[in-house]
């Protein structure tokens, strides 16, 4: 593949799936200078990949594969390096990132942080209206273990729902 053909695939690529990449980044960083480097660190992953496409699956399907895999293994790295840092940094959003602040979103994003890395993954998937077939393609599991995974999780979040404080 040319380098001139790799570029035009991956400018559109990103400018198609740019919101698929910061929902990943938002749920795996919670520190804007964590989401800048975990966004450029998927993004290169991408650019590595297109040789690799095959169109077997979707781009989307292709691109949270890469992403999901790219945080997990960046998340491990950045616990390895300063967990207790990581641990009282305050939320902050990317200054890219166009989202208004909403006080349920931040709520739903400091749970699913708190999700280990595999649940987190079927949380954003699930969020995205993603089948189970299609999130056992990406996540390597069986559709059986993302309907049990999902059931779980929705019940998890329900209960701490309940004692959220909607302003009212």
């Amino acid at each position: 593949m040319k380098d001139s053909e790799q570029t035009q695939i991956f400018e559109k690529w990103l400018s198609r799936y740019k919101a698929l990449m910061f929902k990943i980044v938002r749920a795996y960083a919670r520190v804007s200078e964590d989401q800048q480097d975990l966004f450029q660190e998927i993004t290169v992953q991408v650019w590595r990949s297109i040789p690799l496409f095959k169109g077997e699956s979707a781009v989307t399907t292709w691109i949270y594969r890469i992403g999901l895999n790219t945080a997990i293994k960046w998340i491990r790295k950045e616990r390895r390096q300063d967990e207790i840092e990581r641990a009282t940094a305050r939320d902050q959003i990317l200054v890219d990132n166009i989202v208004e602040s909403d006080d349920r979103l931040s709520w739903l994003y400091d749970e699913i942080h708190k999700l280990d890395e595999i649940d987190r993954s079927v949380t954003l998937l699930m969020l995205d209206g993603l089948s189970y077939k299609e999130m056992s393609t990406i996540l390597g599991i069986t559709e059986t273990n993302v309907g049990v995974k999902i059931n779980r999780i929705k019940k998890q979040l329900i209960g701490k729902s309940k004692s959220y404080d909607y302003g009212t």
